[in-house]
């Protein structure tokens, strides 16, 4: 019946218009409501919104919506909910959000949430889900600076070990320099080699080993015994320690190991990576990623332009560490003291998180990439999952670094790339306009010989890291017979191909910012129609490249 086929769309989603259009539906248009509500905190901002074209030259559809201007709509699109009258909500009207999602949508909420998970289901985190720290609770920003004490005395061993093979090759490495250098496939960057009278620390090995020694025993539970809750951060002098540590990672200073040393190196390595599921991945130079933790969806991530150079340690922040963006650093002093001192009014006291950055990523042609992987929900109780078989990867404009964290080699998202021109040095078979579908991920796996690592470990993965997720912030969100929310999950891709989950947003971008994304985003809108009307009519109605993996 035509008076259950009102719509009302909120934003820019001329696609959504024009796919009800098509169905017999009729818009209510609201007054004075136009593309202002482009803007607002709870949506994501990528790129420029896509030109609306005028697809209703003779005015019917005008007409019509001026017929219907005082009947209530049975389907809401909006950017977000809360330009939504609640009297809509209260009815058993179809809209495309739920209440209080900032559960598992703000970078704060995910952290918590997850910290959670293992309370809900018998499921690590630290499994898919960079450790995460609130820097606004002491226990956490406390905790935070034990891990990262802990991760600069593990990375010491892990520099001490490649720095003993490399003594190992170095002779060989000149008889073959003379026959010139290939194509690297290894894009992380080489800390620098020590520099004739760098100092060398003979201590600093011992010391780390002591700290990593104690640090295995507290996860064993061999500390029950012990009267100091956390023994790690008194048996050495910690900031000592962390100088002579940044010296040796990002100085070039150099480091003596016996070959007793060596061996316990590797050792005591092995069996913390028995315990810790993201030493490998944490890699050896400490670099953590701070982020605006009210935030979510991108937003933030463009804060401040220029490079990030290293600044002294404890003293003034670089330039582009006084906004507030998203800012990689290998400092703790730069962490805390950027947490402190931004008074920027987009970032409440107190709100920020900081992530350990993935150092061990997969790289395509030397440049960092991220997953853009949408999912629906059609239920909480009981919760109900659809995950899209087709995504995309999101390129950076300048080859992979980990000696030089500026925002364009580190940070994927379209909102921060859009700002920079392709680097020179930008290896010429990445797309120009930075953006690859999963097909011709899947075609460049296969070309590494990782044919089977789509199917068989990064979308198992991500569904795995998505669900877990869900699960673990469900009792938060504000559920509603009706409605339905489409999601964007981010994920890096280990060099492993383990996927690591970085954000979910509640309203990810459908502008198109590429040819890719052009079809792609129109086909995810397309599907989620048919799953959330079509479907209702008829369960037997093509839903696209939905698919439903879990359904309590």
């Amino acid at each position: 019946a035509q008076e259950k086929k009102i719509f009302m769309v909120q934003g820019p989603y001329p696609t959504i218009r024009r796919l009800l259009r098509a169905r017999g539906w009729v818009e209510r248009k609201l007054p004075g409501v136009g593309r202002q509500l482009a803007q607002h905190p709870a949506e994501e901002e990528e790129e420029e919104e896509e030109e609306q074209h005028d697809e209703d030259p003779s005015g019917l559809h005008d007409l019509m919506s001026y017929l219907v201007r005082d009947r209530l709509p049975n389907f809401i699109w909006t950017n977000f909910l809360d330009a939504t009258d609640p009297e809509l909500l209260q009815q058993d009207y179809v809209v495309n959000h739920y209440a209080r999602v900032d559960a598992f949508t703000t970078k704060e909420g995910l952290c918590l949430s997850l910290q959670n998970l293992p309370w809900i289901e018998q499921a690590d985190p630290n499994a898919f889900f960079p450790r995460c720290y609130r820097l606004g609770s002491m226990d956490e920003r406390e905790a935070f600076i034990e891990d990262f004490c802990l991760t600069a005395a593990r990375s010491l061993l892990k520099l001490a070990l490649e720095e003993a093979e490399d003594g190992l090759v170095r002779t060989e490495q000149v008889k073959n320099s003379a026959k010139g250098a290939g194509e690297s496939h290894i894009p992380h960057s080489k800390r620098s080699t020590a520099r004739p009278g760098s100092p060398l620390y003979p201590e600093l090995v011992e010391e780390a080993l002591e700290v990593c020694r104690q640090h295995l025993g507290v996860l064993q539970h061999q500390d029950i015994d012990r009267s100091t809750p956390s023994p790690c951060r008194t048996c050495i002098n910690w900031d000592h320690f962390l100088q002579k540590y940044y010296h040796v990672a990002h100085e070039g200073a150099g480091l003596v190991l016996t070959r007793q040393q060596q061996k316990q190196c590797q050792n005591v390595l092995r069996h913390l990576a028995e315990q810790l599921p993201q030493l490998h991945m944490e890699g050896k130079l400490n670099v953590w990623i701070l982020k605006p933790g009210a935030e979510s969806q991108g937003r933030g991530k463009a804060g401040g332009s220029g490079e990030h150079t290293e600044a002294s340690h404890l003293g003034g922040l670089p330039p582009s560490l006084c906004s507030p963006g998203i800012v990689c650093t290998a400092r703790l002093g730069e962490v805390l003291q950027l947490a402190r001192s931004c008074t920027a009014p987009s970032v409440q006291v107190g709100r920020w998180v900081v992530q350990k950055y993935v150092e061990r990523l997969l790289t395509i042609f030397g440049t960092k990439f991220d997953i853009r992987q949408w999912f629906v929900v059609t239920d909480w109780k009981p919760l109900t999952v659809w995950f899209y078989r087709d995504c995309y990867l999101r390129f950076c404009s300048r080859p992979f670094s980990l000696c030089h964290l500026e925002r364009a080699r580190h940070l994927c998202n379209v909102s921060v790339q859009k700002w920079y021109q392709t680097s020179p040095d930008q290896d010429p078979r990445l797309p120009s306009d930075k953006i690859w579908s999963n097909k011709q991920f899947q075609e460049y796996l296969a070309q590494l010989g990782q044919a089977d690592a789509w199917h068989q470990v990064l979308v198992p993965g991500m569904k795995a890291a998505i669900l877990n997720t869900l699960r673990s912030a469900q009792d938060q969100v504000s559920f509603r017979k009706g409605s339905f929310e489409l999601y964007g999950a981010d994920f890096l891709v280990g060099e492993d191909c383990q996927p690591w989950l970085l954000e979910i947003n509640s309203c990810p971008t459908m502008s198109p910012s590429s040819a890719v994304t052009r079809r792609l985003c129109a086909n995810v809108q397309r599907d989620t129609l048919c799953l959330v009307l079509d479907r209702k009519d008829n369960p037997a109605c093509s839903i696209g490249a939905f698919e439903l993996i879990y359904k309590e």
